[in-house]
């Protein structure tokens, strides 16, 4: 039996220790595909466009959301701070007025008693006055930064 001194073609590529330049991530040759970065600026300006609107529409949530916890706030401060001599019973509605210059809460309704009425009330469980109606006269906001 004779045997021949050939290379293993495998044994072959187990010793080439340079790189092979079918896996380089850019072209090792004159001959290799044109690499042409893409354009991103379409994708990008679309992309903080749609970004921007939805941060903007969230703003605009949470201010709203502000907003209401604010007014709720002042609309609790103003009844808490106004007179009333009685206990009132949780769930039922309540009248608040102005009688010279002062905050009155009432159990008499609007109809039956002709004074400045601001709005109708309820106590909820929790200790909070919820807005039932409100006189379209009457704006907290100004009555608020009025009276500071």
């Amino acid at each position: 039996m004779m045997t021949t001194t050939q290379d293993d073609p495998i044994d072959r590529d187990l010793s080439h220790t340079e790189p092979r330049t079918n896996y380089l991530p850019y072209p090792s040759s004159r001959l290799a595909a044109k690499i042409i970065p893409q354009d991103l600026t379409n994708f990008k300006s679309r992309g903080v466009t749609r970004v921007e609107r939805e941060l903007q529409q969230e703003l605009v949530e949470l201010r709203e959301a502000y907003l209401k916890v604010i007014d709720s706030f002042n609309w609790n401060k103003l009844i808490y701070e106004s007179h009333f001599n009685f206990e009132p019973v949780l769930g039922e509605l309540y009248h608040l007025y102005e009688i010279d210059g002062k905050r009155h809460l009432s159990m008499i309704e609007p109809e039956s008693w002709h004074q400045r009425w601001i709005g109708t009330f309820r106590l909820n469980a929790d200790g909070r006055w919820q807005t039932d109606k409100v006189a379209e006269d009457f704006d907290l906001r100004s009555f608020i930064s009025t009276s500071l």
